[in-house]
């Protein structure tokens, strides 16, 4: 996981919000946590690299399993 963060402020429709929030709560997800994996997803599908990113074969990598 990253050490340092920044923030992102952006403009939402209140009702999308509202549900976005409702719907995170329900999934014992924060808002934060789900924008952050959308975002991961989002630069993986557009082969963006990035400091930060898991690389395969190490702990981080939710697809390594130990034999």
């Amino acid at each position: 996981m990253e050490s340092k963060t920044a923030r992102l402020t952006l403009l939402i429709d209140p009702e999308k919000k509202k549900a976005f929030e409702a719907l995170c709560a329900a999934q014992d997800q924060t808002p934060s946590q789900v924008v952050r994996r959308l975002i991961r997803d989002y630069l993986e599908e557009h082969g963006v690299d990035y400091a930060t990113r898991p690389r395969v074969g190490t702990a981080a990598d939710p697809e390594v399993t130990a034999c």
